[in-house]
């Protein structure tokens, strides 16, 4: 059984529908983030600060090597800069169906305005950053999607049959 992958920037909701989807389909959920901090031991904002962003996005692909290795039928939600490597991207397709959860810049800062755990939106104007930011990424997250769903103004039971719809395929 191949994996349901859940990508996405920061705050588009991939953590909570991967959990519900989880619970939904009865399989297993990793999320890359959550996994790299509990082997590091240290958050991934504490990482940034100490070993920088190209140590980080080595951790993610040594990761998703390692999911490879295990074997699939997992959800798992990856990190909003995973997919900006394009070995990362391949690597996502071998492991499953790919999930584009695409917010726009509006929904995004409402849900992390007061979020001070996001090291990509500290400082000046957050809600400009999140807007260049999803510019810069949305190539690389349609060519990693196998399936985008937009998910502004939808709710959980929404954006999940339209999942289970799409992999059922």
């Amino acid at each position: 059984m191949r994996d349901i992958i859940l990508i996405g920037f920061m705050g588009c909701g991939k953590t909570s529908v991967g959990v519900r989807l989880s619970y939904r389909l009865r399989r297993p959920v990793t999320d890359t983030d959550k996994e790299i901090e509990r082997e590091e031991k240290r958050s991934i904002s504490d990482i940034f600060a100490a070993d920088g962003e190209a140590y980080f996005r080595d951790k993610e692909t040594a990761y998703l090597r390692r999911l490879l290795r295990q074997g699939g039928g997992r959800i798992i939600s990856v990190g909003g800069g995973l997919p900006l490597r394009e070995e990362n991207r391949a690597l996502l397709h071998e492991l499953g169906q790919v999930f584009y959860l695409r917010a726009g810049a509006q929904t995004i800062y409402e849900r992390l305005k007061y979020d001070t755990t996001r090291p990509l939106l500290q400082g000046e104007d957050p809600r400009g950053k999140i807007g260049k930011m999803l510019a810069e990424r949305e190539a690389c997250y349609l060519d990693a999607a196998d399936v985008v769903i937009d998910v502004d103004g939808k709710d959980f039971e929404t954006i999940l049959g339209e999942i289970e719809q799409c992999a059922a395929k």
